[in-house]
């Protein structure tokens, strides 16, 4: 087994979810429930099968956001993943409802920070073992940090 490291493109002022998923019907499912719960994103959604054709499976309402979820799914190889790039709109809106989607196995992140997926190669073929969000802690928060967190999060809207 050899594992790798893959590098994961986020167009500037994304969000990304990657996660695993089982099932032909994804795509369109999670299609239906980001433009039913964020009607004004931009967004694409790619999937990879992992039997019969092993196509990567789109949606989606921005062509060039498609084209990246593809590029990355070709990137990490794997079969059973999907990948949301989420444009004017952040996955805390729409992570429970895709976690509840029927045919969704597991989320291995949501981020808009520099990510690397970690994947392992075996003769059968890829998988996600695990991803690298962002950078390692620099401190612990200070009343002044506390403070500024408090009021981004008024600023932006998702505390009173």
């Amino acid at each position: 087994m050899e594992i790798k490291t893959v590098r994961v493109s986020i167009p500037e002022g994304c969000n990304i979810i990657l996660g695993q998923t089982h099932f032909i019907k994804t795509a369109e499912d999670l299609y239906e429930i980001i433009a039913t719960t964020i009607p004004h994103a931009r967004f694409a959604i790619a999937f990879t099968e992992a039997s019969g054709p092993c196509l990567i499976r789109t949606e989606g309402n921005d062509d060039e956001l498609i084209s990246t979820c593809i590029k990355n799914l070709q990137e990490i190889g794997a079969g059973h993943v999907f990948c949301i790039l989420l444009k004017n709109a952040f996955p805390v809106n729409v992570l429970n409802p895709i976690k509840n989607c029927a045919e969704v196995c597991r989320i291995y992140c949501a981020t808009a920070n520099p990510l690397e997926v970690l994947v392992a190669s075996t003769e059968q073929g890829n998988g996600i073992i695990g991803v690298i969000d962002g950078f390692p802690p620099k401190g612990v928060e200070t009343a002044e940090d506390r403070k500024n967190r408090k009021e981004f999060l008024r600023k932006i809207g998702y505390k009173l």
